[in-house]
């Protein structure tokens, strides 16, 4: 908006919209915070739309100019003036570039302006020298700081073209920051517009395909040295330092001369002959985008020094890896009995196809979009009897729901968990290699895959996290037992937007293809950097985005075929408190019911039915007690794992409950995750204060829950705020 040269005219009649490179930009910069999936070119347009509307709304009942407006927020500011500055080649004549000044006339009635030189300014102003002051006012202040311009309207030179040369219009060039802060629109050539900096290294990465797949293929390896888009031979870059700094003709095209930089860039270039001649892996490829220092040697933070491009090969790679439809069809047997819809396709081919490059995946999709059964579906892909078993590792509580899944689409699956839930001396158990063979998969829970030896010392085919935030903490005894397993290849599952937090994202990496950003101390160091250079974001993003899928239940350009509402049943463990009342109401309930009949007995049952749901809740309810560990129920440590994902999203949900008293044990639990308040609604909620909960609720002020009872809660509300919905 600042950027508008009419804007004191406009005022309320104003229109703000970016362009698709500039939304581009904004885009690329985005921090990696929670939420920043939704930060989307739509949500760009709808922020314009409230600056536009705050404006208008303001501004009409301003009586102050607009800049004064502005000021009143940040009194640094200062508005785009009517002044413009062109720089343009001269192909005529003893100097090769001319300068003028010009200015941009009122508004006529048809909303347009003229550009007039600046001489005009003299006659139209003349007689008037507030107006023509008012005018001058960005030049002016950027005199203050530029000793050309100052020294133009000592000599009256701004008013009329003016002959430039080499040196001079270099000077006009680099300071064109300064013109601009000063609120002066700048007109110049193109070939100081597409480059920012006036030497870089270019590299081109995997022109033609490696011998071997994976992080450590080898890829070819191009350098060159360019000036703008203009490449250069080690020897002419030695012979520009060898001549004065500033602007050169070189090739039939000028070009800016740093020597300072093309030093820099010059010693780079060897360096890059010298990693050509040893050779370069994709993970270190990735690491040279990640930081360049590490391997070229830049000390400039400047990112437009180390211009880095894919060959034929690996451009081909990384398209087909950002976009799934361009992969080929896996093929799965009749074995399979799901029947997959097209985006889940889309996900069986991304898997395989990583498979084939042997690079470790991310399946992200949302929660409900069925991450299990395109594994399952992969899985069958790659089945040959002849691999070593994979291991899957997971939360306790996933594993029945695991196991139904195999059995309903992939029945023929040789699968075995180690858990003693299933089998009772799980913890006794030893496979032997051969053993092992036999599975195409062995399931087991994030607690117990670094405890067993047998594990340790086997080599998996696959190893599959899934809910792999688990290992999102480097630093734990967990994290660190998982990743020393051993395995050919690796797959990580979670509903939870991985590039929230940074240290997040590198522990997740760390097991998914090592080594990929850096050294834990290497990315501690580039992410320190991100807040003075956003640029860093974008780099980042574009190394990890191939190795990530994540589709959402809200991209209906994705997913159209999805049904209204996603029902799916998830499995909690007893805690071994939960056991011991189970079991003590059962021999209790045993011999009483043996000995009623008829309605007492029904009675009895009913009792007795109720007593196990409040156990099942939480030992506390059913012992009337208000304490309420977590440790002490698997469904309030079930409940944390969703809504952990849930809020990650910073979406919001909703928890029905059978019981009255189970809703504020709830309330406060769900505070522990949300780090907010919620809202409760029950039956002693009065039907007043029941309108201002819902109404906080679905307001824009984020209220992460609402529990509710059922029968205050269970029909008749409109809660469109809330996607996830849980009956506990």
């Amino acid at each position: 908006m600042l950027k508008i040269s009419d804007l004191e005219q406009l005022r309320e009649t104003i229109q703000i919209s970016l362009s698709n490179t500039e939304k581009a930009i904004l885009l690329d910069t985005v921090p990696m915070m929670p939420g920043a999936e939704y930060v989307n070119d739509e949500f760009i347009d709808q922020i314009c739309i409230r600056i536009q509307q705050f404006f208008i709304d303001s501004i009409a009942h301003y009586n102050g100019s607009v800049e004064s407006f502005i000021q009143t927020f940040r009194s640094d500011i200062h508005l785009i003036g009517r002044i413009y500055f062109h720089l343009v080649e001269n192909k005529k004549g003893d100097a090769p570039f001319a300068f003028m000044a010009t200015y941009s006339t009122r508004l006529n009635s048809q909303g347009k302006s003229r550009h007039l030189p600046l001489q005009y300014a003299l006659k139209e102003y003349g007689e008037n020298q507030e107006k023509l002051m008012d005018l001058l006012t960005t030049v002016y202040r950027a005199a203050e700081n530029s000793k050309l311009v100052d020294r133009m309207i000592d000599t009256g030179e701004i008013f009329h073209p003016l002959a430039m040369y080499p040196q001079e219009a270099y000077t006009f060039l680099k300071e064109i920051p300064l013109y601009e802060d000063a609120g002066i629109l700048c007109r110049i050539p193109d070939w100081w517009k597409a480059k920012g900096v006036s030497s870089s290294v270019s590299i081109n990465l995997g022109e033609r395909k490696p011998s071997l797949l994976g992080m450590d293929a080898i890829l070819s390896f191009d350098a060159s040295i360019l000036i703008g888009d203009l490449e250069l031979t080690p020897s002419e870059a030695r012979q520009l330092l060898a001549e004065s700094e500033g602007l050169a003709f070189i090739k039939n095209k000028w070009v800016p001369v740093d020597h300072e930089k093309l030093k820099q860039t010059l010693e780079a270039y060897q360096k890059a002959e010298q990693l050509m001649k040893d050779g370069l892996t994709i993970r270190e490829a990735m690491q040279l985008q990640l930081n360049p220092q590490k391997l070229v040697g830049f000390e400039s933070d400047d990112d437009d020094q180390l211009c880095i491009s894919n060959g034929e090969w690996f451009d081909s790679v990384m398209q087909k890896l950002q976009n799934p439809d361009r992969t080929q069809d896996a093929k799965i047997n009749r074995q399979f009995k799901a029947k997959l819809r097209d985006y889940q396709k889309k996900g069986l081919n991304w898997l395989h196809y990583l498979y084939q490059l042997n690079f470790g995946a991310c399946l992200a999709d949302d929660m409900g979009l069925g991450k299990t059964v395109q594994l399952l579906a992969f899985l069958n892909s790659i089945t040959n009897k002849k691999q070593n078993s994979s291991l899957l590792i997971l939360p306790a509580s996933l594993i029945t729901n695991w196991v139904n899944e195999i059995q309903q689409f992939y029945p023929t699956l040789r699968y075995f968990v180690a858990h003693p839930g299933f089998h009772p001396h799980a913890y006794k158990m030893a496979l032997t290699s051969e053993q092992l063979n036999q599975y195409d998969l062995i399931i087991t829970t994030y607690a117990l895959s670094y405890r067993y030896q047998w594990i340790q010392s086997y080599c998996f085919r696959y190893i599959i996290l899934d809910e792999a935030q688990a290992i999102k903490n480097p630093n734990t005894k967990q994290s660190k037992g998982i990743k020393q397993l051993k395995s050919n290849n690796r797959i990580i599952m979670t509903g939870t937007p991985i590039e929230n937090r940074l240290s997040d994202l590198w522990s997740l990496f760390d097991f998914l293809n090592p080594g990929l950003l850096g050294n834990k101390q290497e990315f501690s160091d580039f992410s320190k950097k991100l807040k003075n250079n956003p640029k860093g974001y974008s780099r980042l993003r574009r190394i990890i985005r191939p190795y990530i899928l994540r589709r959402l239940k809200t991209d209906k350009t994705i997913i159209s075929d999805l049904p209204d509402k996603i029902e799916m049943k998830t499995f909690a463990d007893l805690s071994k408190k939960q056991i011991v009342l189970y079991e003590t109401i059962i021999a209790e309930m045993k011999s009483v019911i043996e000995n009623s009949e008829g309605i007492q007995r029904k009675g009895l049952i009913l009792s007795a039915l109720i007593k196990f749901k409040q156990v099942c809740n939480h030992p506390d309810q059913y012992l009337g007690i208000d304490t309420y560990d977590e440790k002490h129920s698997g469904k309030f440590e079930r409940l944390r794992e969703i809504c952990e994902t849930i809020y990650e999203k910073r979406e919001r949900v909703l928890v029905f409950t059978q019981f009255k008293e189970m809703t504020s044990p709830l309330a406060d639990f769900l505070k522990t995750i949300f780090q907010r308040d919620g809202v409760v609604i029950h039956g002693s909620v009065a039907v007043k204060k029941r309108k201002a909960l819902i109404d906080q609720f679905q307001s824009d002020i984020y209220t992460p829950f609402m529990v509710l009872s059922l029968k205050a809660g269970g029909v008749g509300l409109n809660l469109t705020k809330s996607e996830p919905c849980h009956s506990f």
